[in-house]
């Protein structure tokens, strides 16, 4: 597996992102809390983690749900995938949100989403008179089926 280097540095107390396997392609990342965050049903938080990266340029770190978190307790990232662009340099934040039936604790070093870093491609926008055509044409949401 290609490896890439991501530059890091942890606040006192933040965990660094760690792969759980090898082949895994997201890296676990916990939060960093003075005291436990209580997210009741239908609520949402930015979750500090107290790391700050610096992304190469041409990547992005996409910010996912934890599937363990989203399966047995509805928690999610709110903005999945949250998108950490190569020229940002504050705080890693997790967007936390709880569709589940119960509220749900937070605590100080708990894994809360993962991080996945992907290549990226800028586009060239070209103003243009007409498009192509295509079966599906201006058919959207739901058009192609359930």
């Amino acid at each position: 597996m290609k490896e890439v280097e991501v530059k890091f540095i942890a606040s006192d107390g933040a965990i660094p992102p760690v792969y759980k396997t090898k082949g895994a392609a997201g890296a676990d990342v916990c939060a960093l809390l003075d005291k436990d965050l209580v997210l009741r049903q239908g609520e949402r938080a930015a979750v500090p983690t107290g790391l700050f990266v610096e992304v190469p340029e041409g990547y992005e770190i996409q910010v996912r749900p934890r599937s363990g978190l989203a399966f047995k307790n509805g928690i999610t990232v709110l903005n999945t995938p949250g998108t950490i662009d190569s020229d940002y340099r504050g705080e890693l934040m997790v967007i936390l949100a709880n569709f589940g039936m119960e509220a749900f604790t937070v605590k100080n070093g708990d894994r809360i989403a993962q991080v996945v870093l992907a290549p990226v491609l800028q586009a060239a926008f070209v103003q243009a008179e007409s498009l192509s055509q295509t079966e599906r044409g201006k058919g959207g949401l739901g058009s192609t089926g359930v």
